[in-house]
């Protein structure tokens, strides 16, 4: 799960980049998922050590659902754009809609990875 984070990470920081130069260089926000993709990259090469992965991952997962809970508004905002209604920055929403969609993706991925090491542990003690 070290590696996955390590990807999401890097594909958010892709995502803030990309955003940054579509603002124009000019909103410092737009960097937002960049920001979490350093802190899941980062977070991802610690768990890379056996010593520090559970904690490490653990806190990735928390990261996860953070930058999840902070683009509802986004993903709000692309449904109201699906259905033909004005926004005031449709690229905003549009880059929130999909940081949140990968978030959810990690998220998911992390729970699924935490439910199997403790059905792995419990098996092998059972």
């Amino acid at each position: 799960m070290a590696r996955t984070t390590i990807f999401f990470g890097l594909v958010l920081i892709v995502l803030g980049m990309v955003s940054y130069v579509g603002a124009a260089a000019v909103s410092v926000t737009a960097l937002i998922p960049a920001f979490f993709g350093v802190a899941l990259a980062l977070l991802g090469l610690i768990g890379q050590y056996e010593r520090y992965r559970k904690h490490a991952l653990h806190l990735a997962a928390v990261v996860g659902l953070l930058g999840c809970l902070g683009t509802v508004p986004g993903l709000i905002g692309l449904v109201d754009m699906i259905s033909g209604a004005e926004v005031e920055r449709p690229r905003a929403v549009v880059a929130q809609s999909i940081m949140g969609i990968l978030m959810a993706v990690f998220v998911g991925l992390s729970l699924r990875s935490f439910i199997g090491a403790r059905r792995a542990r419990s098996s092998s003690f059972g």
